[in-house]
């Protein structure tokens, strides 16, 4: 890998170090880290996704917009507005699979790969704006762009209507692929019927969050100027686990929380073992510590709802830091009392 570093005025805080422009040898993007989202998903590339999903269609068997020609706009508008990415990558989940008409009576062993067919019901992909890294309280950490896909949320079985697309764009820290995202760089669902509304809604998004990008990056760095004890740390896994279970008119009074129960087990465990960001002898563990163990954690949720559990991490790690400067405007002390 070779590095080569770029000039920047933005290091207000001490936390951001200047920008590093990263090239990948042989073009292969980013090697041997850690996927960007688990679940039940499987890797795919974007040749593969081309070649080998079919499209489905509407009841008026009219095409649905592809997830490649989706990546492809997304895409597009990114490289408008922040230039040159690194290659695609992709995970999907839920294979709806079938066979050609001519082999609808072979046994499923007889069956050739060019008789089988299958697509893809979720997507989620990310990828790379190559010039733009920054070293954050000590990780390399990429500005990413990306989108999710749901064919189940779109009324397929009717005739062609808007279709819904999910799309972002935010930090994601190198060592473990977890992505930081705020509410500027979040779409939650749009409805669109063709590639130019998704590269409309793309460029929108990405020309808005353009030049507030570093001042997002500076409010993550400035979450390891605040600490934690491993006490605060208990009573918030234990007010997590609470919450859950209050009614639905208490929990209206306090922020909205989407880490369920299999989340918070993992930030324990994280909180025990994770080598980068759990407690470490000698070592303060930060509200900083705290948002990884939490992107971590929500990794494991399903595609169609891991975009808004990871901004509710975001959103759930500034609040506590709120709470402990007594800044709290939103009812996050309530996790620490």
């Amino acid at each position: 890998m070779k590095r080569t570093t770029t000039e920047t005025a933005l290091n207000r805080s001490g936390f951001i170090e200047d920008a590093v422009t990263v090239q990948e040898e042989n073009g292969e993007g980013i090697k041997n880290h850690p996927n960007f989202i688990e679940a039940n998903t499987s890797g795919i590339t974007l040749r593969e996704l081309t070649e080998k999903n079919i499209i489905p269609t509407f009841s008026d068997n009219s095409l649905t917009i592809s997830h490649q020609n989706f990546i492809g706009a997304v895409a597009k508008a990114a490289e408008e507005v922040f230039g040159e990415l690194t290659p695609v990558e992709c995970r999907v989940s839920h294979p709806i699979i079938g066979r050609i008409p001519s082999a609808q009576y072979k046994k499923t062993s007889e069956l050739t790969e060019e008789e089988k067919t299958v697509f893809y019901q979720r997507l989620a992909w990310v990828c790379h704006v190559s010039h733009l890294v920054r070293t954050i309280n000590g990780q390399p950490t990429h500005l990413c762009i990306g989108g999710v896909r749901a064919y189940n949320e779109d009324k397929l079985y009717s005739k062609r209507s808007p279709m819904k697309f999910k799309i972002f764009v935010g930090w994601q820290v190198r060592v473990c692929s977890n992505l930081m995202l705020t509410t500027d760089g979040f779409t939650g669902t749009i409805e669109c019927m063709t590639e130019a509304d998704i590269m409309q809604k793309s460029i929108e998004l990405f020309g808005a969050f353009n030049p507030h990008k570093e001042e997002t990056l500076e409010l993550l760095g400035n979450l390891k100027e605040t600490s934690l004890t491993e006490e605060q740390f208990c009573k918030i896994v234990g007010r997590l686990r609470l919450y859950q279970f209050l009614p639905a008119s208490e929990q209206r009074r306090l922020p909205s929380l989407q880490i369920g129960d299999q989340a918070v087990n993992a930030m324990v465990k994280g909180y025990v073992s994770n080598p980068d960001f759990g407690k470490k002898e000698g070592e303060e563990f930060t509200c900083w510590n705290l948002l990884q163990l939490a992107t971590e954690a929500v990794k494991s949720a399903y595609i169609n709802c891991w975009l808004e559990r990871n901004q509710n991490c975001t959103d759930f790690a500034v609040g506590i830091q709120n709470a402990l400067r007594g800044n709290d405007t939103e009812g996050y002390g309530w996790f620490l009392s």
